[in-house]
Formats: structure tokens, sequence, C-alpha cells
């Protein structure tokens, strides 16, 4: 006995305090499912409507039974909205929850809706429904991220800015159009949503578990129920498949990313050395102990929650990558990470589209910034292989050699003499000097997709006709 006691005393410490009752309470903790995917509580129930409505019409149960599990569900998501329906870990997730509220409520009709179905695809449905209504949420939200670009975009066809590469001064271009650029960005990450809502849109209820089954159910009728074009094709892929998840994480990633991108924008523009624009006190906060300090937060956390969602997508093709066909419990692990990188990129495009439009553009500052380190060189260069016909590597080594002198007199391109300029090449004359002004180099920039003002407006015009 002594031995026994020692023993059972060691294994219960080996367990550890928190799983007191031994192998049973881990297995609850480790199998339970209900405290994150009761978030599907009402694509459960409307799934199980659709299901039972559809049972009852093909004569599998019976009128009577329908009626009573319509009234229940009812019910149940009346008392789960309320707040006063009562989960239970015990029973894992949110079907067996639902469930068991529902035989309590209208006893053994309840256990005629599971009839011709199966846990794995029933949760393949009730994620399948979260994650096209999420989509169709994100939808909505890049359409006002774009509007609000285009808005800001119009309003500053005309400003000039310095554009970059490598963050070094490359050539002017004006502020309208580095905003459509943007435009074009989030208009990709809308596309793929679209895409997205298309290649999801089939209903897995009616493959049960892994087989489909033997009762006379009419897939095609809970598929036009539920708002899908139609059933899936194959019971297999059916419970397998997360694609549709992991096809929201990759959007959600990539768009992450164009957030991160123009969030990193916000932070360099706002600061006093570039000072292009102003961050209201809404999207701002202050120091704790430098009173001068207007610190562009909102910007800041919406780069980092491209971390979290890179790492939701990241982690559940992880899941995915070694599970033979069909259903594994691994795929209980899908959830969570879907929905907090929806939770992320919902919270990052409403601040994003926020700042947009609350920001204050300081034009005056862009346009100081837009001839600083030469930017004009190329048109220069240009202007020499148009009007003097120098080959463009003549032309680019003649345009460094002026560039040189400028830098050594610290002067801008356009403060050289006429004479300074023939000295370099004979062949320049005073008309270059139309071309060598920031506005002058940014009008010129007709072509499709350029800089100049009157394209830049076009592009707006495209876009606001298709958004």
């Amino acid at each position: 006995m002594a031995d026994g006691s020692s023993e059972t005393k060691s294994s219960n410490q080996m367990w550890g305090g928190r799983f007191a009752s031994g192998p049973d309470a881990i297995m609850e903790e480790i199998n339970a499912s209900i405290d994150f995917d009761k978030k599907l509580y009402a694509q459960d129930i409307r799934g199980s409507i659709a299901h039972a409505t559809m049972l009852a019409h093909q004569g599998i149960i019976s009128a009577e039974d329908k009626d009573k599990i319509v009234h229940g569900l009812g019910t149940i998501l009346s008392e789960i909205e309320s707040g006063t329906f009562e989960f239970s870990r015990r029973l894992e997730d949110i079907h067996m929850n639902v469930e068991a509220r529902l035989a309590a409520l209208v006893g053994p009709a309840a256990g005629r809706l599971h009839t011709a179905r199966s846990r794995n695809d029933q949760v393949a449905l009730d994620f399948r429904l979260w994650v096209k209504e999420e989509l169709q949420k994100t939808e909505k939200a890049l359409t006002a991220l774009i509007a609000a670009f285009l808005d800001r975009a119009e309003e500053h066809a005309d400003t000039v800015m310095p554009g970059f590469t490598h963050l070094q001064t490359a050539q002017p271009v004006t502020f309208g159009h580095h905003c459509m650029a943007y435009v074009e960005m989030f208009g990709r990450d809308r596309s793929r949503v679209r895409h997205a809502i298309e290649h999801m849109d089939e209903s897995p209820i009616g493959a049960a578990a892994l087989a489909g089954t033997g009762f006379p159910i009419d897939r095609h009728m809970t598929a036009k129920a539920l708002g899908f074009r139609e059933p899936t094709r194959n019971s297999i892929d059916t419970v397998s498949d997360r694609d549709f998840a992991l096809e929201f994480l990759s959007i959600a990633a990539i768009a992450a990313t164009h957030l991160s991108r123009l969030a990193e924008e916000i932070v360099i523009w706002s600061t006093p050395q570039f000072g292009f624009i102003r961050l209201s006190d809404a999207f701002s906060t202050g120091s704790s102990i430098m009173p001068q300090k207007k610190n562009p937060d909102a910007a800041e956390l919406v780069r980092a929650k491209t971390g979290r969602i890179n790492g939701s997508l990241i982690a559940l093709l992880t899941v995915m990558k070694g599970l033979p066909l069909a259903y594994s419990k691994d795929m209980q692990e899908d959830k969570e990470q879907v929905f907090d990188a929806a939770e992320s990129l919902e919270l990052a495009i409403a601040a994003m589209t926020g700042m947009v439009r609350d920001m204050t553009v300081r034009a005056d500052r862009m346009k100081a910034a837009a001839g600083s380190g030469y930017s004009t060189a190329t048109d220069l260069a240009d202007w020499l292989v148009r009007e003097a016909g120098l080959p463009f590597r003549d032309a680019h080594h003649v345009t460094g050699r002026a560039v040189a002198l400028a830098e050594q007199r610290g002067c801008d391109l356009s403060e050289l003499s006429l004479a300074d300029l023939q000295a370099i090449n004979p062949a320049i004359t005073d008309k270059v000097f139309d071309v060598l002004t920031v506005e002058a180099s940014v009008a010129s920039r007709t072509s499709f997709g350029g800089t100049a003002p009157a394209e830049v407006r076009k592009q707006i015009a495209w876009w606001r006709a298709r958004n």
C-alpha cells in the first residue's frame, strides 16, 4: 500500500497542479474548443436550421420534429445573444453545446437533427460560413479605404513631392500619384478577396464524416438556403479542406503588408525631419516624459499587426502540411489563427482609413523637398536625348557631370548657368531650363499611369467608376 500511495502521489505531481484530477483533466483541456469556437454559434444554428428544413422536405424527419428543432434553435440563438446561455467545456465544442441545449428544450426531436451529417461536415460548414462573411466585411472595409485614398488623390493631384527609390530622392511626383499607388495595392487586395469568396462558395454540409450518406438528402437545397453557389463535389476533400482559411490568411497577410508599408511611410512623413504630414490627436499619443513628442502610435500598431497576421498564416500552414486525408483533430487549431488575424486586419484597415482621411498634408514641405537631391537630373538626361540627339548613356554621363558640378557649387541644377552647362556639353541651350523645375518635370510624365496631374485625374476617374 505504501508503495502504491507513493506512486499515485508522484503521478499526480507529474500531471501538475492545474490538472488535479490527472489525465482526464488534461484531455478535457486539450480537447475542448468551446472557448473559441463559440464564436461560430450563429453559423452553427443557421446551418442546423437549413439542414433540418431539408431533412423534413426529403421526408427523412417529420415536419413536426423540424418545427420543434427550428423553434428550439431560435430560442438558443436568443439566449446566446442575450448572454444567458451557459457554455460547458465538458461538451467540447459549439456543436455539442447547442445540441445538448436543444435536447433540453425540445426533447427527443433534437436527436433527429444530426441525421445524415457529422461534426466533420458541420464544422466545415460553420467555419466556411464565418470566413465567407468575414471576407465580405473585409471587401467593404477595403472599399472604404480605397475611397479615402481617391479623395486625397483628387485633392492633391497637383501637389508636388519627391518620389523615392532606396528612400533616396529619385524624381518628382505628385502626392495624388503616390496615393493612387496605394489604391492599386488595396484594389488588388480587394480583388483577391472577391476571388476567395468565389473559390469557397460551395456548401460542405452533407459530406458527413468523409464518405457522404445513404439518406436521400438534397445538398443543392441546403447550399441554396445557406447562400452558397453549389455543394462541394467530393466528400473526402470537403471535410479535410481548409484552403478557404489558408486563402483568407494569405490575403490578410498581403493586405497587412501593404498596410504596414503605408504605416511606415506615415511614421517617416510625420517626423520633424520630413514634416510631410501632420496626424491629428485622434491617431497620436504623447510621451510620459517628453512634452514635445507627438507619436504616431496608431500607424506603429498597424505596422505591428502584420507580424501577428503573418504568424497566423505560418501557423495554419504548418498545422495542415502533414495531414493525411480526411479529417484529423489537428484541424481544431485552425480557428484561433483565423479569428485573431481577422480581428487584427479589421482593426488595422479601420485605423488606416481614419488616418488617411484625418491627416493634414503639408504641401509646402513636400514641394520644398521635391527639388532636393537633384531630382530633375533624369529630366536633363531626357532633354539631351530629345533635343540634342545624344544616346541615353552619353546623356546620363553628361548629366552626372552636371550634378557633380552643382553639388560642388552647393546649388540646384536649375541654378547652374547656361555657360556652366555648355562647358560640359555645348549642345545644351537655354531651353533646358524649362524642364529643370519640379513642376515641369511632373507635368511632362504623361505616359499612361504616369505622375502628370492630368494622368492622375484619369486614373482617379477610372477607379471611381469601379469602386
